[in-house]
């Protein structure tokens, strides 16, 4: 007799895999380590094959995990969708959300994903402004909740990530050395260009703002090209770019802290709730925080 693999464990799989430790995937699936242990022993035991390499340290998949993934993945998609289909219950609606692009490229496709899987009637309109138009907006009402580059001028910002800022330049070219330093810079008002400003001018280093923009996108371009030298958060470093150290004569920066703030609305947001526990959750599973 056939026995059907057990979505429990599968969706546990899933959660590992997404965490990349069995104790993180506890705390998704509510179960304790034991537990979720003792889950990946028996999917092996249905399956017969090993699922995870038991060699060195973390959660590494074997070959046949990696198939098994990408079945769970669909398979508990499904079921989700379906329950979510004949749920009167389940969340519709339309929900606004605003980030700057610099986090949109890195973050939304896997808080998207998440959030439309767990709730596909849901309409999300993103919005994609520096963070002080969107501190802005929430305050108008136009957006519902924001990502935001967390600064002390704003209150109310709950932080969700913090990673480290680096000066970033091409890796095919030597602009980081010339005199004045050429910079690619968001708006006077952008917390990361003050900071990087006041950097150099404690390190008494010449350097002139060559490119303006409140666009990563742009930003990035001009970086790529050779053209200037920038700063970007860990998590946006891009193919081509190199980091620049203390030693090649570019100061430490601080830390840049990524916060999730709401619109204070009268009444209940169970769409915005919802989305907002997406969103810690997904910036969670990139791994671990810098401090």
């Amino acid at each position: 007799m056939v026995h059907p693999l057990d979505i429990d464990q599968l969706r546990t799989l899933v959660a590992i895999a997404d965490s990349g430790s069995f104790t993180r995937a506890a705390d998704l699936v509510h179960k304790t380590q034991s537990a979720v242990s003792m889950q990946m022993r028996r999917l092996e035991e249905r399956v017969g094959r090993e699922v995870f390499s038991r060699a060195g340290r973390g959660v590494r998949l074997t070959d046949d995990g990696e198939r098994l993934l990408d079945y769970a993945r669909r398979i508990v998609r499904l079921q989700t969708e379906c329950l979510a289909t004949f749920d009167e219950g389940d969340l519709a609606g339309r929900v606004r959300l605003g980030l700057p692009d610099d986090y949109a490229e890195r973050y939304l496709p896997e808080i998207l994903a998440r959030f439309s899987r767990a709730h596909p009637r849901a309409e999300v309109t993103v919005v994609c402004e520096p963070t002080d138009m969107l501190v802005a907006r929430l305050g108008q009402g136009d957006i519902d909740l924001a990502i935001v580059t967390e600064t002390r001028q704003h209150g109310g910002i709950e932080t969700i990530r913090t990673e480290a800022l680096l000066w970033v330049a091409s890796s095919r070219h030597r602009v980081h050395a010339e005199t004045p330093l050429p910079l690619a810079l968001g708006r006077p008002h952008c917390v990361w260009r003050r900071a990087a400003t006041a950097a150099l001018e404690r390190a008494g280093r010449p350097s002139r703002v060559l490119f303006v923009s409140w666009s990563s996108t742009a930003v990035g371009a001009a970086v790529l090209a050779g053209l200037a030298v920038s700063v970007l958060p860990e998590s946006a470093l891009r193919p081509g770019m190199r980091t620049l150290s203390p030693a090649e004569g570019f100061p430490a920066l601080p830390a840049c802290r990524i916060g999730l703030m709401r619109h204070r609305a009268p009444e209940p947001q169970p769409l915005a709730d919802a989305l907002a526990g997406q969103i810690r959750q997904s910036l969670s599973n990139l791994g671990a925080a810098a401090e």
